[in-house]
């Protein structure tokens, strides 16, 4: 244990933690993994004498194309899966451990270990926290969000040159980190952290105080309530949640709300635009079936939804870690 008032410096190999964040994330890859197995994705590719197409392999498990196509996604980046295009028609089989090892009718099948696991073992240890110590559920998600901020905070807010905007509003912007990061980038602006009055009460107790004078709180519902005018709104992980449907519709309060020359910065983990990757993105997309009405998204559909809303000269800038930017302008 370091001594009191010593500090820890982040040398610049250890600036992005890549390892920890796997760490963080194994589940999303645990629940990939036994969800196929469940479903039988395996079992069906195998029993079939050629690839099949996702609009087969949806069927033949008899689920939604659209989760469908994220699960089979997942498990490409996982390696569990082969893809194999032919005349513009991806197709799906198995690689060759999992034939061996993920298939019922293998000799060496690990199944009926992994559906122990996923329906045993797994929900018990959603309760693992509770049985050491009992916290807050609100400041948890607020604590993941503090973190994630920290390390790819200044990447999203650095994107692009944001200092002509000087009037800022973080949509939803939760315990205030991004925030932060923003006013320390750009010494000129102002940050208002617009969220629900729960969230802001949790955030004045636990992470950001209102003696700040550039990081200030405004309660509200940015769905129900009207949007104060600003010259750049910020929209961090908060698209994902929605379908296209409610998202042009909020991205349309905020054009209107945004000031003539003004913008709204979008940040979220981006997919690949032929659905390859990046494994983070796309396990987080799964995570949005099970969670909300949402999906991750392509740079390209990001632009659609802008573009539908009214803004124009929609840029891209991926930063390498795991959320990316999109700026679009009024």
């Amino acid at each position: 244990m370091e001594p009191a008032g010593t500090t820890t410096t982040v040398t610049t190999a250890a600036a992005y933690p890549r390892k920890i964040l796997d760490y963080m994330e194994g589940f999303l890859v645990s629940k990939t993994l036994f969800t196929a197995c469940e479903l039988g994705v395996f079992d069906l590719l195998a029993s079939s004498q050629h690839p099949l197409s996702l609009e087969e392999v949806a069927l033949g498990i008899r689920a939604s194309q659209d989760g469908t196509e994220r699960l089979l996604a997942a498990c490409t980046g996982l390696d569990l899966l082969n893809t194999h295009t032919l005349e513009g028609q991806v197709t799906y089989s198995n690689t060759e451990q999992s034939s061996v090892y993920l298939t019922q009718s293998s000799p060496v099948s690990l199944t009926q270990s992994i559906h122990y696991s996923s329906k045993t073992i797994y929900l018990c240890w959603h309760y693992l926290t509770d049985a050491v110590r009992s916290e807050e559920e609100m400041v948890k998600f607020m604590q993941l969000m503090n973190s994630i901020w920290n390390i790819c905070g200044r990447d999203v807010v650095t994107a692009f040159n944001l200092s002509p905007f000087t009037t800022i509003y973080d949509l939803g912007g939760c315990s205030g980190a991004l925030a932060k990061q923003c006013v320390l980038a750009y010494p000129e602006c102002t940050v208002t952290i617009f969220d629900l009055p729960k969230v802001v009460k949790t955030s004045r107790e636990h992470f950001v105080t209102d003696d700040n004078q550039r990081v200030s709180f405004h309660e509200g519902d940015f769905f129900k309530d009207a949007l104060p005018d600003a010259d750049l709104y910020i929209l961090a992980r908060i698209l994902h949640d929605w379908t296209d449907a409610r998202s042009i519709e909020l991205l349309t309060k905020v054009y209107r709300a945004c000031r003539p020359g003004g913008g709204v910065l979008v940040v979220e983990a981006l997919l690949c635009e032929d659905g390859s990757g990046p494994l983070t993105a796309q396990l987080y997309s799964l995570n949005m079936l099970v969670q909300t009405e949402g999906k991750e998204r392509t740079a390209a559909e990001y632009t659609a939804l802008l573009t539908a809303a009214g803004f124009q000269n929609v840029q891209v800038e991926r930063t390498g870690k795991i959320y990316d930017a999109v700026l679009g302008r009024k």
